[in-house]
C-alpha cells in the first residue's frame, strides 16, 4: 500500500513540475533560442495541419519515454513513475493546447466551464502578440486569476 502511494506521489509531483518545465521551456526557449520553431504557431494565417512547432511534441515526449523505458528495464523504479508523470502531462497538454484550444479536432467547442473558460483568455492573450517579446500566459494548465474574470465585469464568470 505503501508503495501505490508512494508511485502515486511521484507521477503527481512529476506531473505538477511540468507545468512549470513547459512554462520556462515556452518562455525562454520556444520564444528564445528555437523561436525559428515556435514562429509558426503564432502566425494569424494557418499553415496546414501540421507546424513547425510541433517538433516540440517530439522533444517533450522523449525524457517522458526514456523514464518509461529505462524504469521498465529496472523492475519499475522511480524513473518509470516519473516518466508516466511527465507522459500523462503531455497528453493533458495535447488535449488542452491542440484539441482544446486550437480546435485542431473539433470536439469541445462549447465548453461551459470557467476554467476552460479561463485557460481560452490565457492562451488568446499569448497568442495576441505575434512575435517572440513581449509575450505572456506562457503556462497552460496555471492560469492566473485575472482571466477568470469576464472580459466585460470584474465579477466571476
Amino acid at each position: 500500500m505503501q508503495t501505490i502511494l508512494i508511485n502515486s506521489l511521484i507521477v503527481l509531483g512529476f506531473f505538477i513540475a511540468m507545468e512549470g518545465v513547459a512554462w520556462f521551456t515556452h518562455k525562454f526557449v520556444m520564444h528564445g533560442l528555437l523561436w525559428v520553431l515556435h514562429k509558426d504557431h503564432h502566425k494569424k494565417e494557418s499553415s496546414g495541419f501540421f507546424e513547425h512547432n510541433d517538433f516540440f511534441f517530439l522533444i517533450f515526449a522523449l525524457p517522458g519515454i526514456a523514464g518509461l523505458y529505462f524504469g521498465m528495464q529496472q523492475d519499475f523504479n522511480f524513473l518509470f513513475w516519473a516518466g508516466l508523470g511527465i507522459t500523462i502531462y503531455g497528453f493533458t497538454y495535447f488535449f488542452v493546447h491542440d484539441i482544446f484550444i486550437h480546435q485542431r479536432f473539433k470536439i469541445f467547442r462549447n465548453a461551459d466551464n470557467i476554467y476552460f473558460k479561463a485557460i481560452r483568455r490565457a492562451h488568446k492573450m499569448h497568442h495576441k502578440h505575434l512575435d517572440k517579446h513581449e509575450g505572456e500566459c506562457f503556462g497552460m494548465l496555471w492560469v492566473p486569476f485575472k482571466y477568470f474574470r469576464n472580459r466585460n465585469q470584474n465579477s466571476l464568470l
